[in-house]
């Protein structure tokens, strides 16, 4: 079996789809005196880069809340006490692998801090095109691997496409639901989320299948937009406080919070380690 032979088929999400896209000239969320901002970024506020909006149920549990009236780029579905966001398409995925990203975002600042090294099981959850799923393989090659989750289907092709272009052959792809990354328990050491875990339709139940995938002692990282920075050029609702991602772990004890990077011109790095035994 290839590694491109692991694309798992996905039942999808259930639900009817319906179009949720903001009609109308989109306004920058920026404060002035940033300065001017990289072209590329225009891209976050094209409604067609938007996935369409998934009409589901309740969940069963009462985690969940849903208003009428909430932030045009978000889902209108909250979880304690913050809106989701709107998840990226597929559409966009020239805007995740920009030339400017390079400056904006340092990822070799990232990859340094994750401390990879040969042998390691990394899944890249919410991984797009591959951006960081790229930069992983060669790290924990040659007996390492990197698990590319992602649920758009058109996402993993190009991650293909480009591991095939790049001859890296520790690069297996999963393609998951919104409710379930389908990772192996017990099998990953090191979960990076970067800039997704605030488009989780399903935070708490994606959060119990990645914790119950990870190792004992295995990390979970958190990379987002730094809510608390005004000067960070990002959509609100695509940003997330320390505070609130602390509290969302908190519901999960088997998690500790290790330490917080602040390394990263945007974003912070928040990481978290499975513990033995919760307290």
């Amino acid at each position: 079996m290839s590694m491109f032979d692991r694309i798992t088929p996905t039942a999808g999400a259930g639900g009817t789809r319906r179009l949720a896209r903001p009609g109308g000239v989109a306004r920058w969320n920026v404060i002035r005196g940033v300065g001017s901002l990289s072209a590329t970024l225009w891209v976050l506020l094209t409604p067609g880069i938007w996935a369409d909006e998934l009409a589901v149920a309740p969940p069963p549990r009462p985690l969940y809340e849903y208003r009428q009236q909430h932030d045009p780029y978000g889902i209108g579905k909250f979880y304690m006490g913050r809106e989701i966001a709107r998840v990226m398409s597929y559409r966009g995925a020239g805007w995740l692998d920009r030339p400017e990203r390079v400056r904006e975002e340092e990822p070799e600042k990232l990859l340094t801090a994750l401390e990879l090294k040969d042998g390691l099981v990394v899944a890249d959850v919410g991984a797009g095109s591959g951006y960081h799923t790229l930069r992983i393989a060669p790290r924990v090659a040659p007996r390492g691997k990197v698990l590319a989750c992602d649920i758009q289907q058109e996402m993993l092709n190009l991650i293909a496409a480009k591991a095939r272009k790049n001859q890296l052959t520790n690069i297996e792809l999963i393609r998951g639901t919104p409710s379930d990354p389908r990772l192996p328990p017990d099998a990953v050491d090191l979960i990076l989320m970067v800039d997704v875990y605030h488009e989780f339709e399903f935070p708490y139940e994606m959060m119990e299948k990645l914790v119950a995938a990870l190792k004992v002692g295995g990390r979970i990282v958190f990379v987002e937009f730094r809510l608390e920075d005004d000067r960070v050029p990002i959509l609100r609702v695509h940003k997330m406080s320390e505070r609130q991602i602390l509290q969302e772990m908190s519901l999960f004890p088997q998690l500790e919070h290790e330490r917080t990077i602040g390394t990263l011109p945007w974003q912070h790095i928040v990481i978290f380690r499975k513990r033995s035994t919760p307290p």
